[in-house]
C-alpha cells in the first residue's frame, strides 16, 4: 500500500525583489507501506522543504501531493493538522522536548489531542513507549537529566506513541556519538518494523543512509535515485 506519492512536485518562493527561487523541482517520490528510504543532500539542497512537503506541513508550488490515495490539497487546514497529528510522526535532531515536563508527560503530549480512548488510557500508553524504548525507569525525570541518547528515545518514543503510519526522521543522529547514533536507529527501525510504517530517514550520514533499503539523493532542489536494495 502506498503511504504518500509526490508527483512531479516543485516547491517554489519569492525572494526580497521578488524573484522566483526554485527549491525542488520535478520531485517524484513515492513510500509504501513497511518502506525504509533514506534522503542524503548537503545544506541548502531543499532537504527541510521536502520533509515538510512530506509531512504535510507545506504544499507544493506545483505538482500533487497524494496521502494514502486521497490528493492532499483536498483536506481542509484543520484536516490536515489532524491526519498528521494521528497518522505521521517526526523525529527531529535537535529533540524538540518540553524541558518542565517529565519523559512520561513529554510522550503523553500527543494523546492529549486525541478524542477517544486513549486520552484516558494515555498514562499507561506512554508508559508502556518509554518502556518499549528501555526507558521505563526514567519516567518522572525531565530532559536536562536525561543523556543525549536517552533525550533522544524519549523523542521517538513521543513521535510513535499515536502508532503513525509515516515515520519522518531529520537527522535524527546528528547529535549523538557513533554508538548512541546506531543504537537509537536501530530502535527506531524496531519500533517502525513493529508497527510496518514507512520510514523515511534524510540524513547527511552515508552510514545512517545505508541501513535504508532505497537510497536517494537531493542536489540542489533534484531528487535522484542511488541505489535499491532487494527485499
Amino acid at each position: 500500500m502506498t503511504i504518500i506519492r509526490l508527483e512531479d512536485v516543485t516547491r517554489t518562493v519569492a525572494l526580497p525583489d521578488g524573484r522566483p527561487l526554485t527549491i525542488l523541482s520535478g520531485i517524484d517520490l513515492e513510500v509504501f507501506e513497511g518502506d525504509r528510504v533514506s534522503i542524503v543532500g548537503r545544506s541548502g539542497s531543499g532537504k527541510s522543504t521536502l520533509l515538510n512537503l512530506l509531512g504535510l506541513i507545506d504544499s507544493p508550488t506545483s505538482g500533487e501531493v497524494w496521502f494514502e490515495g486521497a490528493p492532499a490539497r483536498s483536506f481542509s487546514a484543520a484536516g490536515r493538522d489532524r491526519l498528521r497529528g494521528r497518522r505521521i510522526g517526526f523525529v527531529f535532531q535537535q529533540f524538540n522536548l518540553l524541558a518542565r515536563r517529565t519523559a512520561l508527560e513529554n510522550v503523553m503530549t500527543p494523546l492529549l489531542y486525541d478524542g477517544g480512548r486513549d486520552f484516558w488510557r494515555r498514562r499507561q500508553i506512554a508508559t508502556r513507549m518509554l518502556e518499549n524504548v528501555g526507558l521505563g525507569h526514567r519516567l518522572d525525570l525531565p530532559p536536562d537529566r536525561l543523556s543525549g541518547g536517552e533525550q533522544q528515545r524519549v523523542a521517538i518514543a513521543r513521535a510513535l506513541v499515536r502508532r503513525p503510519r509515516l515515520i519522518l526522521a531529520d537527522e535524527p543522529t546528528g547529535a549523538l556519538d557513533l554508538e548512541t547514533g546506531s543504537t537509537v536507529m536501530e530502535l527506531l527501525e524496531r519500533v517502525a518494523d513493529e508497527t510496518d510504517a514507512a520510514l523515511v530517514t534524510i540524513t547527511h550520514d552515508p552510514n545512517i543512509a545505508g541501513r535504508s533499503t532505497r537510497h536517494y539523493r537531493l542536489d540542489a532542489g533534484v531528487l535522484s535515485i542511488r541505489d535499491e536494495a532487494r527485499r
